[in-house]
């Protein structure tokens, strides 16, 4: 393939990867608040249909680290620690904030997870920011003051446990996104977040069986759910993880940061999503924040 065709198609996997996860949430928004299913049993279903499919490709290859990733007692703990405070946090604490607000607010605020990422490292290699990073922490705050309070001291326009669940969803995904490095190096990366997914699963089925179904189940239900388990979690992670090959981690990254302007559409176009000009501005900080991180230093996973 011609270098320019290549980079085109990676820009197009990584550009339609980012839409279907933005779709995603929105999807999930709608089976909350029209059908009346709950997160807790979405969450359940979702990893462990996704994480089963996903193990299922790597036996159909015969991938030999579909196994071998249990062989070493590190990799195995390391492996459970990933699944239960990596991939069951990250996506419980996203679908509840959904729940308690909306799927744009939600995906904006996780957005602000590379901040955290960049402090952490800050302090765990024992030096200040750099300027830039300096610049982006900055933006994020101003971003996320924005879009929660309407830029009125006095108000907020989500509620506070909405808030702190939104900031949640961001610790979460920074720590889901640097805690399975040294597996992700060492295995291939949808094995690793296949058996992650299965782990989170079956661990929240003890929260919520996956056969105690509530809600209003119809073929527009039934539609959104199989979207997010098929298309927004397997065809995206395919897509997300081919433009990395094709492009890197960093340009694929940056261009996965056009999720939370995905959802913010869909949201206001498909479920009247109030957001005013306001919230786009404190959005457009945050997505400014991840630009710069992106360009400061390359991302270590994915999605």
């Amino acid at each position: 393939m011609h270098p320019q065709q290549q980079r085109w198609k990676g820009f197009m996997y990584a550009l339609v990867a980012a839409f279907l996860w933005g779709v995603s949430g929105t999807c999930c928004q709608f089976l909350f608040e029209q059908r009346g299913i709950s997160p807790e049993w979405l969450v359940t279903v979702r990893m462990l249909s996704a994480g089963l499919l996903l193990l299922m490709i790597g036996f159909v290859k015969r991938e030999p680290c579909l196994w071998n990733t249990w062989r070493e007692k590190r990799d195995a703990v390391q492996l459970l620690i990933f699944g239960v405070f990596g991939m069951m946090a990250v996506q419980y604490t996203y679908f509840i904030t959904i729940k308690h607000s909306n799927a744009a607010t939600a995906t904006v605020l996780q957005y602000i997870g590379p901040v955290f990422i960049t402090l952490y490292l800050a302090m765990r290699n024992r030096r200040w920011p750099r300027v830039v990073e300096f610049i982006a922490v900055l933006l994020a705050v101003v971003g996320t003051f924005l879009l929660v309070t309407h830029g009125s001291f006095n108000t907020l326009s989500i509620s506070p446990l909405a808030l702190g669940l939104g900031i949640l969803a961001a610790v979460a995904l920074a720590f889901y996104t640097l805690q399975p490095v040294q597996l992700i190096h060492k295995f291939k990366a949808y094995i690793i977040i296949g058996w992650g997914m299965l782990i989170g699963g079956v661990v929240f089925s003890f929260v919520q069986h996956p056969w105690d179904v509530s809600g209003t189940w119809d073929v527009y239900a039934y539609g959104a759910t199989l979207f997010i388990i098929l298309f927004a979690t397997l065809l995206a992670f395919y897509l997300f993880m081919t433009a990395v090959r094709l492009i890197g981690p960093q340009t694929s990254s940056l261009l996965a940061s056009a999720e939370p302007l995905a959802a913010t559409v869909i949201g206001v176009l498909w479920l009247s999503t109030p957001f005013g000009w306001i919230d786009w501005l404190g959005t457009g900080f945050i997505l400014l924040t991840i630009y710069l991180l992106t360009l400061s230093k390359p991302a270590t996973t994915a999605h």
